[in-house]
C-alpha cells in the first residue's frame, strides 16, 4: 500500500513541479537550436573546406571551429541548469597562458569536440522528435480539457472508431460529455507530462555521455588543485 500510495502521489504531482516545466522548456528549445546549429555548421563546412585552397577557407574553418566549440560549451551549460544534470568538465586542464596554436592543439585532441560535434549534428532530429511529441500531446491534452469552455461554441465532434464514416461520428451537445472529456484530457495532460520528463532524462544521459570528458572528472578527484575553464560554478 504505501509503495502504490507512493506512485499515486507522484503521478498526480507532477504538474506541481518546477522540474517538469524545466524539462519541457528545454523540449521546447530542442528543435530551433538544433535547427540553428544544423545550418550554421553544414553551411560553414560547405563553404570552407572547398576554400581552403586560397586560404580563406582556412580562415573560414576556423571561425566554425570556434563557434562549434561555443555550441558544445552552451548545450553543456543548458543541459546542467534545466535538466540538473552532472556532466563533466570538457577540459582536463586550464588552458589559460599557452599560445592560441597550443589551445587549438589541446581542444582539436580533446574527444569532447569531436562527441559535442556529433551531439550538435545530431541536435537537429533529436529536436524535431522533441518538439513534434511535446506539441502534439500538449495540444491533445488541452483540446480535451477545455472542451466544456467551447462545445456550446463549436461543434465538438469525436471520432470513436478512428474512421470518417458519419455513423462512427459522435458530437458532445451535453455538459456531462463534455466535463467526461474534459476529465479524460486532464488524466491524458498528466501522462504527457510524465512522458516529457522521461524524454527529458534521455536527453540528459545523451548530454552527459557527449558533452563531457568523463578522464577530466577522474583528473579533477586525483588532483583537486587543478581547475577547469569551462566548469568554475559548483555542480548543481
Amino acid at each position: 500500500m504505501p509503495k502504490l500510495s507512493t506512485f499515486i502521489l507522484n503521478f498526480f504531482s507532477v504538474f506541481l513541479k518546477g522540474q517538469t516545466y524545466l524539462n519541457m522548456l528545454y523540449l521546447l528549445l530542442s528543435f530551433p537550436l538544433g535547427l540553428i546549429y544544423f545550418i550554421i555548421l553544414i553551411t560553414g563546412f560547405s563553404v570552407g573546406i572547398p576554400l581552403i585552397i586560397i586560404w580563406i577557407g582556412l580562415i573560414i574553418l576556423a571561425g566554425m571551429f570556434a563557434l562549434w566549440i561555443g555550441f558544445i560549451i552552451f548545450e553543456r551549460k543548458m543541459a546542467i541548469w534545466l535538466l540538473k544534470v552532472e556532466i563533466a568538465p570538457i577540459n582536463l586542464q586550464d588552458n589559460s597562458g599557452k599560445t592560441l596554436w597550443q589551445k587549438f592543439k589541446a581542444q582539436a585532441g580533446n574527444p569532447v569536440t569531436w562527441k559535442g560535434l556529433a551531439f550538435l549534428m545530431a541536435k537537429f532530429p533529436v529536436g524535431v522528435i522533441n518538439f513534434c511529441v511535446l506539441v502534439s500531446l500538449l495540444s491533445l491534452s488541452l483540446a480535451l480539457f477545455t472542451v466544456p469552455l467551447y462545445y456550446n461554441q463549436f461543434k465538438t465532434v469525436i471520432d470513436l472508431s478512428w474512421s470518417t464514416t458519419p455513423m462512427n461520428l459522435h458530437i458532445v451537445n451535453t455538459l456531462s460529455e463534455a466535463l467526461l472529456l474534459s476529465l479524460v484530457g486532464f488524466f491524458t495532460l498528466l501522462v504527457s507530462m510524465h512522458i516529457f520528463n522521461g524524454m527529458a532524462l534521455l536527453n540528459g544521459k545523451l548530454a552527459r555521455l557527449m558533452l563531457g570528458n568523463n578522464k577530466a572528472l577522474i583528473h579533477d578527484l586525483s588532483a583537486p588543485s587543478a581547475e577547469s575553464i569551462d566548469d568554475p560554478e559548483p555542480k548543481s
